[in-house]
């Protein structure tokens, strides 16, 4: 931990946790419910697809300005407010009379639902650095991780005890209590003196100045296309589990749980390395059990052309732990570029994982799910993508590949792994 800052509260990983699941979990939360919205406002399943949209692009939007808001008037005010907005916001949408009004709700959920994990991760690194970041880090990623395999089921626990309804007022009731642990809990951690003016014209030259950057690029690329391959088959879920395995909803959990075990067991594993290896080998261990995992997805899928349980599920749980492996590091890698602007820093990635997600969604999913041998090969571009990306940035920082030896100092070594922004 940086020895000028005091003590991080025990109640910090598990408030960042919480914020970090609100943004995954509202937009698979509400998929149960879309017959009885549907039922409600004599809408078709396009109009319904607006739900996602609506709260994707706002998201977007406003993850570009959370960061920079919060190096301007501190990360504190903006995560609180943030989650009351949000918890009004669903009040709205669980009182709408009309689709139109439950889709300026949605819109009003997505500007303030990425507040919580854009400033969480500047929060991070406010507060801690080495391995004791990269550990907090593996947590909170674990949680947004899971976050969308478990949404759906639990929207659909939900469905008997309030209808569609119960989902927006559990949201907005969870949210209130968030944003008041978040008032009496967390302590600001960028002081008056590091903060920044908030104005157009000096955003826009913090964003030209992030541009700049040559190792900034590569760093960008690799963190936000390190989650997309796994993503593909999370988003493909309705066909995977529908059509390629031809199970009935109960069958979901055979992709979810693999995906969940993977995180789970790749978060833990990355705290343990953060204690005895150097950023460089935790994220080069990380790509190679993701490409290990994408070869035995190819493999399985030539073997079986129609998939097969348990095997062409297994090789999820690798990808899932690859992921966990190598994003932390590569996340506080690049927040570091700017050690003045981390918030501006998590927004830009943050928005442009968010775009990847949404491709990868909306035109990825529905191209490749129609068999495993194409999920397959997307996958692997993009974890080839991340790996190229990483390698670029090993070139342009003259950084050695090989970085396995055990270190004694963490902290120094994160710190190693940074040069000067160029």
């Amino acid at each position: 931990m940086n020895p000028l800052h005091r003590p991080v509260r025990r109640s910090l990983p598990w408030l960042l946790a919480a914020l970090s699941m609100i943004g995954p979990f509202s937009i698979d939360a509400v998929f149960p419910a879309f017959p009885l919205i549907g039922a409600r406002f004599a809408v078709d399943a396009t109009a319904l697809q607006q739900l996602i949209s609506v709260y994707l692009i706002t998201y977007a939007a406003m993850s570009l300005f959370h960061g920079a808001i919060s190096d301007a008037i501190g990360r504190k005010p903006v995560m609180v407010a943030g989650m009351l907005v949000y918890a009004l916001a669903s009040v709205g949408a669980a009182l709408s009379t009309s689709f139109a009004m439950l889709l300026a709700c949605r819109g009003l959920q997505g500007m303030c639902a990425g507040a919580g994990l854009v400033v969480g991760r500047a929060v991070i690194r406010d507060s801690l650095e080495g391995a004791a970041a990269q550990r907090l880090m593996s947590q909170v990623m674990m949680i947004f991780g899971v976050a969308p395999v478990i949404a759906p089921m639990i929207g659909a626990l939900l469905l008997p005890l309030g209808g569609w309804h119960g989902i927006f007022w559990t949201l907005a009731g969870f949210t209130t209590l968030l944003a008041l642990a978040l008032a009496w809990q967390l302590e600001e951690s960028h002081p008056p003196e590091q903060r920044n003016r908030f104005a157009p014209r000096p955003l826009l030259a913090s964003y030209l100045s992030f541009s700049r950057d040559r190792p900034f690029w590569p760093l960008l690329i690799s963190s936000s296309v390190n989650f997309a391959g796994l993503f593909l088959y999370i988003a493909s879920a309705p066909r995977i589990v529908r059509e390629l395995l031809q199970l009935s909803a109960a069958g979901f959990s055979w992709l979810f749980m693999p995906v969940v075990i993977g995180l789970v067991g790749g978060a833990w594993l990355s705290g343990r390395m953060a204690e005895r290896r150097s950023a460089g080998f935790t994220v080069n261990l990380g790509y190679a059990v993701m490409l290990l995992a994408c070869t035995l997805h190819l493999l399985l899928a030539l073997v079986f052309p129609a998939p097969r349980l348990p095997w062409s599920m297994l090789p999820l749980i690798l990808h899932g732990v690859g992921v966990q492996l190598a994003f932390p590091t590569l996340t506080l890698l690049l927040l570091d570029r700017f050690p003045q602007k981390r918030g501006g820093i998590s927004s830009v990635q943050a928005f442009v994982s968010l775009l990847l997600c949404s491709f990868v969604a909306g035109v990825l999913s529905p191209l490749l799910s129609v068999s495993m041998l194409h999920l397959a090969l997307g996958a692997s571009m993009l974890t080839v993508t991340g790996v190229l990306a990483w390698w670029w940035y090993h070139a342009i920082t003259r950084r050695p590949l090989d970085q396995s030896a055990v270190v004694d100092d963490p902290a120094t070594a994160m710190q190693a792994e940074i040069v000067e922004p160029r």
